[in-house]
């Protein structure tokens, strides 16, 4: 499609809103993208939305048009499939910008590796497999919050959904031939789920990197100071590491430290935040580390002894021969850990390995792990 031939409806007045629902709510599918910015901030900012029903393309302006709750029921209504393209910060700026998220959804970077086109695909060599087009990047990394918005930034908007609701009738297409439409379905129920900024709190120590290794004591002290820099970003809508980075955190609870010049010499908080934070994680070492046991969180270690490398090397080879039979993503198919889990129930299929996957690979790989233990 040459620019020149592309139209869409710049909606940047509050009672234009009503005329975009009016001609999406009755469509069986709708493509949608946002652009934001979250350069200094915990949240998103939300500077464009963009819809395209098959016939018509919006391109709405949150910062002008104020109030997107009229477009809420439209995100949930249940007739209506919401195609996006690596939808996860997608969904958080819904979830932010007007308290729902969006469902049920249609993720075309799911739908390409289930396809066996690509494992996370970015949106530009997909348009390029299935239109043969080239998008162009200059606006890649524009600035969605300035104002007024380029002909050139509103041409590119256009165009990601424009595109996406042509490249997803070929792919459900694909799908239904082969059978794998309730498939992309599962793994998109499961997205939404997840998003960073509805995880509460108290459960933000799950996250971080090498928590596992740590033992109850020392992982309470880690759930304490993440729920506090958790709760203290939202309430100043910073970036994490702005009040302290994640390094730091795991280090005063790794090494037990509980001095002040231990958090600067030993785990490289920076000055600033010592001095505004110093005080304040003193007392949260203090009180997290002064729990009785039957307080701690459990061990965040796998159940069961270490798994043999050798058959997990001889499941893996297993799952990629499946994967390429099956014209699959291996890295979408079967996780390292799901054959991990595996090998250390023996008789059970862990969550990760059922759904479609149970009847594709799942049962296979239990019977293999089963023969092992006979």
């Amino acid at each position: 499609m040459d620019n020149q031939d592309l139209e869409y409806q710049h909606i940047d007045a509050p009672e234009q809103l009503r005329a975009v629902v009016a001609a999406c709510e009755n469509v069986a599918v709708l493509a949608i993208d946002t652009e934001f910015a979250r350069f200094n901030t915990y949240y998103p900012i939300v500077g464009l939305i963009q819809i395209c029903n098959g016939s018509d393309c919006f391109l709405i302006d949150p910062l002008v048009v104020g109030d997107l709750a009229p477009l809420a029921p439209l995100m949930v209504n249940p007739d209506i499939v919401k195609v996006f393209h690596a939808c996860s910060e997608d969904l958080e700026v819904f979830q932010r910008c007007m308290g729902v998220v969006p469902t049920p959804l249609f993720d075309s970077q799911i739908a390409a590796a289930l396809l066996g086109v690509g494992f996370s695909m970015s949106y530009q060599n997909l348009v390029d497999h299935y239109l043969g087009i080239k998008l162009p990047k200059d606006e890649t990394r524009s600035d969605w919050l300035q104002r007024p918005l380029t002909k050139s930034q509103l041409d590119y908007a256009a165009l990601d959904v424009v595109y996406l609701f042509q490249i997803h009738q070929e792919q459900a297409t694909s799908l239904a031939e082969l059978g794998r439409t309730r498939w992309v379905e599962e793994e998109c129920t499961q997205m939404g789920s997840d998003i960073p900024t509805m995880v509460e709190p108290g459960e933000f120590y799950r996250r971080i990197r090498g928590a596992q290794k740590l033992d109850r004591q020392q992982l309470n002290v880690l759930k304490v100071l993440c729920a506090w820099r958790e709760q203290e970003a939202r309430k100043r809508d910073v970036p994490r590491n702005r009040i302290v980075d994640q390094r730091v955190l795991m280090t005063i609870a790794r090494k037990g430290l509980n001095e002040k010049t231990q958090f600067q010499d030993e785990a490289n908080m920076t000055p600033r935040q010592l001095r505004k934070y110093g005080e304040q994680i003193l007392v949260l070492v203090d009180e997290a580390s002064s729990q009785s046991a039957g307080n701690l969180p459990d061990l965040m270690v796998p159940n069961g002894s270490p798994v043999d490398s050798k058959q997990l090397k001889r499941l893996r080879l297993m799952a990629d021969e499946r994967a390429a039979e099956l014209g699959v993503s291996p890295e979408l198919l079967v996780k390292r850990r799901h054959l991990e889990q595996l090998m250390q129930s023996q008789d059970d299929l862990p969550e990760g390995l059922k759904g479609w996957r149970q009847n594709a690979v799942g049962n296979d790989l239990l019977r293999t792990v089963s023969s092992w233990m006979s």
